[in-house]
């Protein structure tokens, strides 16, 4: 590869890829009878995606530092987070199979929406790494402009090159007025910039004035904010950082929050009603029935013994109580419980059915079966009933297989291993339904009519079943990543703020001869550009045309 030589008639030696000289501002690589204007959004200082001959990490880098390559990565991010909007994502489900779901809900195109994995879009690996990527496009497209721009911004020199004045947008080069010396010039010219807040810097019959450096640093304050702002969404995987969980908590006993040592009770929930006089009078012809209020006293709990122990209880201290309410939450440390709906329909919590002897009638002993914490095992009189299977919405599936259809104690079913006297060695299965209407449907007497010659398990009335009034549905959120998400939410609206209200103004001066020579730069609004030099030249008895001054964009 053939040597460039980049080192300045002025004797500075510029970086390879330099475009103006980082001292005088001399075009390096121009012919000097142009007149083009030059180009000066890193003052021609090099950056790396500019290398010539580049290497594999140096083809990433220009990948990445593309301008083209982040908006088409945001554009994608975009589609794809919209499609995730088209039906509701699973994380809003309460027990409900996704695959069942989405086919059943809407059809054909639902189970293709679930089959492409859109029903979790914004937890997929293909959205997660365009996040990352376009992360990794902010950090290298302001590494790769911010550099170079402090370099040329920190190193600035006040004598520049009459190529580099004269090749300005805004452009004055005249004689001063007949009585006006150049230090009288000079002088007056400092004072009417620093009334304009201009930072002024002159050197032997040169000025260099600049405001609002600041407002360059706008896009990349923005950038950062981006970034905090992208870090901490996928900060969000990592676990212990995000929580989303809804469930039904039945009124009266604590239920555990999973992955979390806090328990939460429904002390009591309460609805109350539009009464007909509230609701418009349509609503009343209908029929509808609205809810004007649901509440539910809730007590967290935090375990602090054998909380992951099967058989005993778990040891419960109260951390906080509070009336929940929509949009009024409980919090606790993080741990944020919001009111989410209810269901007023009875549910079944527990039952307390005897043991008898099938002969004599004979009670052998009674057990408790809750619904919820089911007990592996029970010593009833004699016999030990070992719990095989637990089914809380009971029914067979099309080959005859027994399976549960939901969560919810609607037909719960148990199969027990008896052991005692009267039966085998290795014990006798007994199949136990606590709902009268089960035992008659799936038939409790034909399987287990060999057992029940000698035992039968039967609830003796309905002060031995226990049913929950009401079920409050909450959703529980735990989001460390929120306040960094908020952070950097501010941290870009700074930028924005910068960037979009304040401009970057330079103007450089030379005076030789008795001749002004004077060049001006802002990074945006040159309409307000060349009428402040237009102002500040009258100091000086100079009359110029804020249009013919400038030699490029909308003149009007």
């Amino acid at each position: 590869m053939a040597f460039k030589n980049t080192k300045c008639e002025c004797g500075h030696q510029n970086a390879l890829g330099t475009v103006l000289c980082e001292s005088c501002g001399k075009p390096l690589h121009e012919d000097a009878s142009s007149t083009e204007i030059l180009e000066m959004r890193y003052d021609g200082v090099a950056r790396k995606s500019q290398k010539a001959n580049p290497g594999l990490i140096d083809q990433v880098w220009n990948f990445f530092s593309s301008v083209k390559i982040a908006v088409i990565l945001i554009v994608i991010t975009l589609i794809g987070a919209s499609l995730g909007t088209i039906y509701p994502q699973e994380s809003q489900f309460i027990n409900l199979d996704a695959s069942v779901y989405y086919k059943e809900t809407y059809g054909t195109l639902g189970h293709i929406y679930y089959l492409l994995g859109l029903s979790h879009t914004y937890e997929s690996w293909w959205f997660i790494l365009l996040l990352v990527m376009i992360g990794a496009s902010l950090v290298i497209c302001s590494l790769d402009r911010v550099l170079p721009l402090y370099r040329a911004l920190h190193k600035q020199k006040v004598r520049k090159h009459d190529q580099f004045l004269k090749r300005q947008r805004i452009v004055v080069d005249q004689d001063l007025p007949q009585g006006v010396t150049q230090q009288e010039a000079m002088d007056r010219l400092s004072a009417a910039l620093k009334k304009k807040h201009y930072r002024i810097i002159s050197e032997d019959g040169a000025l260099m004035a600049e405001k609002n450096r600041f407002s360059r640093w706008g896009p990349y304050i923005n950038h950062i904010g981006l970034i905090i702002f992208l870090l901490a969404v996928l900060a969000r995987s990592i676990p212990g950082w995000h929580m989303e969980y809804y469930s039904a908590f039945p009124q009266g006993s604590p239920q555990p929050i999973p992955n979390t040592p806090y328990y939460l009770q429904n002390d009591k929930f309460t609805v109350e009603y539009y009464s007909e006089d509230e609701m418009p009078e349509q609503f009343v012809q209908e029929g509808r029935v609205m809810p004007k209020l649901f509440e539910t006293k809730a007590t967290l709990f935090r375990c602090t013994a054998d909380c992951d122990d099967p058989v005993k209880e778990p040891t419960l201290a109260e951390v906080a109580k509070h009336d929940i309410r929509v949009n009024d939450p409980l919090e606790y440390e993080g741990l944020m419980v919001y009111q989410y709906d209810f269901d007023l329909t009875p549910k079944l919590v527990a039952v307390k059915p005897v043991l008898k002897d099938a002969t004599s009638g004979e009670v052998l002993g009674s057990f408790e079966i809750q619904m919820d914490k089911t007990a592996s095992s029970y010593e009833v009189g004699p016999y030990t009933l070992e719990l095989k299977e637990k089914y809380l919405d009971f029914t067979l599936d099309e080959n005859g297989e027994p399976r549960t259809q939901s969560p919810e104690p609607n037909a719960p079913a148990f199969v027990f291993l008896m052991k005692g006297p009267g039966l085998s060695e290795h014990g006798e299965p007994y199949m136990y339904f606590p709902l009268q209407k089960d035992k008659v449907r799936f038939k409790e007497e034909v399987l287990n009519k060999d057992i029940m010659q000698h035992v039968i398990i039967d609830v003796e009335s309905m002060n031995d079943v226990t049913i929950s009034d009401s079920k409050s549905y909450l959703n529980v959120r735990k989001d460390t990543a929120l306040p960094f998400i908020w952070v950097g939410a501010a941290i870009s609206m700074i930028g924005l703020v910068l960037g979009f209200y304040w401009q970057h103004r330079r103007m450089w001066l030379k005076l030789s001869d008795n001749r002004l020579v004077l060049g001006a730069h802002t990074n945006k609004n040159w309409y307000g550009m060349r009428h402040e030099v237009v102002r500040v030249l009258k100091e000086i008895n100079v009359e110029v045309d804020s249009k013919a001054i400038d030699r490029g964009g909308n003149k009007a």
